[in-house]
């Protein structure tokens, strides 16, 4: 099992991943279609949030997801079963290592995976040797340093940057979206293309509050208080207090702005 995801493999974790793909859907997903019987390769599918989007965008195109988990394989399996599809096979395989003939496959998606890996021009390569020629990538990724909330306390901003800090320590790139233009175009593809991705919140967006603020991105901070405090990076009662400062933000005045990158390019 991998131990550079700082998010980690509980429940939890797998729950949090759930409600974001579903909170981000119409966001992320509503431009991605693929034609029937193309073959798609979802790289690092997790535990099949995204995996589900796929599937209900392009019902008659094969899907391949990968995830290096067995543990979130198993987990994507049942997502999708409870959700009726059947237009996707899944593999347990390493990124970097593909058991995939050379241009085998028409599209190629990865979402919120190379963020979390030391090598991502390495892994955009081995992605780009299985894809065909004329073949798109998509790519979505987020960007820690985008983020701006109301109100705002030093020990809110210093949680939030724990985040940052703890994804790092394990040499991954917290703040990849605003790279994914370099980093497609360094790879080799052709007419890249990058959309910014915009949430923003206040408590006129109540779904939005409970499904980004809450579920989304402040469990996902709450998600590294171990490593956080292990890494000396904040004291107990400080997090705790940048923790409870943070769900201001879900409070009628409180307002969260965050920016994901879309990044379309072709082989």
């Amino acid at each position: 099992m991998r131990k550079d995801y700082v998010h980690g493999y509980s429940e939890f974790e797998a729950n949090r991943l759930l409600d974001q793909a579903n909170t981000l859907a119409n966001l992320m997903h509503e431009d991605t279609k693929y034609p029937a019987s193309s073959k798609v390769l979802e790289a690092g599918c997790g535990v099949g949030g995204q995996t589900v989007m796929l599937a209900k965008n392009s019902p008659n195109a094969q899907i391949t997801s990968i995830d290096i988990s067995e543990e979130s394989i198993n987990q994507a399996k049942r997502v999708v079963n409870q959700s009726g599809f059947s237009n996707i096979e899944f593999r347990t395989a390493d990124l970097f290592n593909l058991d995939f003939e050379d241009e085998t496959f028409d599209h190629v998606f990865v979402c919120f995976v190379l963020e979390h890996l030391n090598d991502p021009i390495d892994a955009l390569a081995s992605l780009k040797r299985v894809l065909k020629k004329g073949g798109s990538i998509t790519v979505i990724e987020g960007d820690h340093g985008s983020c701006y909330f109301y109100p705002e306390t030093k020990e809110a901003v210093k949680a939030w940057k724990c985040l940052i800090e703890c994804q790092q320590q394990l040499n991954c790139n917290p703040m990849i979206g605003r790279e994914i233009f370099a980093l497609l175009r360094n790879s080799g593809f052709r007419n890249v293309q990058v959309t910014p991705k915009v949430v923003y919140t206040d408590s006129s967006k109540p779904d939005l509050v409970d499904g980004f603020n809450k579920k989304t991105i402040i469990s996902m901070v709450e998600g590294v208080k171990e490593q956080a405090l292990d890494l000396k990076l904040m004291d107990e009662k400080s997090w705790e207090k940048g923790i409870t400062d943070l769900y201001k933000t879900t409070e009628p005045d409180g307002v969260f702005f965050y920016n994901f990158f879309k990044g379309v390019a072709v082989k």
